[in-house]
């Protein structure tokens, strides 16, 4: 009990701060509210978040689920005090695992972590985290907002999400038809997505470069400006063609940490992929990368995307539909190589 001489100590005094943390769920019930599809309840603010599966018209249900963060972009939009795209970022990195198994993303629910709560970058980031959702036809349920004096630094802060799908039990890939002679096709990415920024960081690091200097190969944009574009989320292209191709499209690959050599995740044992390695352009940022950082080929393969987002795998007679199709939807694509046999390695690069 305290004295007359003591003081007494709040909440608030030990660096947490309750009246901050309802000011920004008051400011950002509006971004959840733009999300609401078929199956959203209630609105944020209650202790769980609840969707009516039923009301999302499947037959028979199967629920996928992903979680992810952003990895250590976070520390490049913290440095470039740009905080409004990280939050798709965030997004596209649960809800592209979602697709490759042919699931449509239903909900979504984020973490953000800080040391001292700013009410005005947190709503940038959730207003970014629901445009992310927009994209994806996902309803921002609800989430935690953790301050958390003594964890982090002065402006920072750590994002996490966990989104859930479904799909129809019939539709559920890979598919196990996957053969010999089947066909990759690759959708470009906006640049270097959600994996490889340790080693972009060190490559700034050494070369004592600055985020805000001009970037050589984008007229008029900064190097942190073209970093922090916020990865491409390729739900509903993808689910379209799924839907409009259920025999043809086989499965799908999402590329990041470890590049192609993802693809074989999704492979029965005796099959392997074949890329011709100059079926697609190289964007200018990969290019950059390699020559500032001196930076071998096969590190370049295995730590980014080098320009290829998704990969889907179709039937051979399919492919010019299928491509069609994706270009409809907004997608750049390209044809990458084949399904083969495998051999000594699962990833063949001519």
């Amino acid at each position: 009990m305290a004295t007359k001489k003591e003081k007494a100590v709040t909440y608030k005094q030990a660096g947490v701060d309750i009246d901050a943390g309802d000011a920004l769920v008051d400011r950002i019930k509006p971004f959840a509210k733009a999300t609401r599809r078929k199956g959203s309840m209630d609105d944020l603010g209650g202790f769980g978040a609840l969707f009516d599966l039923k009301k999302t018209g499947y037959e028979d249900p199967i629920l996928v689920s992903s979680t992810d963060g952003v990895g250590t972009k976070l520390k490049i939009a913290q440095a470039m005090n740009k905080h409004d795209t990280i939050g798709i970022d965030l997004v596209a990195m649960c809800v592209n695992d979602l697709v490759v198994q042919g699931a449509e993303p239903l909900f979504f629910l984020d973490y953000f972590a800080t040391g001292k709560l700013s009410v005005g970058v947190a709503a940038q980031v959730v207003k970014g985290i629901a445009e992310g959702c927009k994209q994806a036809g996902s309803a921002l349920v609800g989430g935690e907002t953790a301050e958390m004096p003594g964890m982090y630094a002065a402006g920072e802060y750590d994002l996490a999400g966990f989104s859930v799908g479904a799909v129809e039990r019939k539709n559920l890939l890979p598919s196990k038809t996957i053969k010999k002679g089947d066909v990759l096709i690759g959708l470009e990415s906006s640049g270097v997505h959600s994996n490889g920024f340790s080693l972009v960081r060190h490559i700034m690091n050494l070369k004592k470069l600055e985020y805000t200097s001009p970037a050589p190969f984008a007229k008029g944009k900064t190097l942190g400006e073209v970093l922090l574009t916020p990865t491409r989320i390729y739900v509903k292209s993808c689910l379209a063609a799924i839907k409009k191709f259920p025999k043809d499209v086989k499965a799908l690959a999402h590329i990041t940490g470890g590049g192609v050599e993802n693809i074989p995740r999704v492979l029965p044992d005796k099959l392997a992929v074949e890329i011709d390695s100059i079926a697609w352009p190289k964007l200018p940022v990969f290019q950059w990368l390699k020559e500032t950082g001196n930076i071998p080929e096969d590190d370049m393969r295995r730590t980014f995307n080098n320009g290829i987002g998704m990969v889907l795998m179709v039937t051979a007679t399919s492919v010019t539909a299928v491509k069609k199709l994706l270009e409809k939807e907004g997608e750049k694509v390209h044809v990458l190589g084949r399904i083969v046999p495998r051999g000594k390695d699962a990833v063949i690069i001519k």
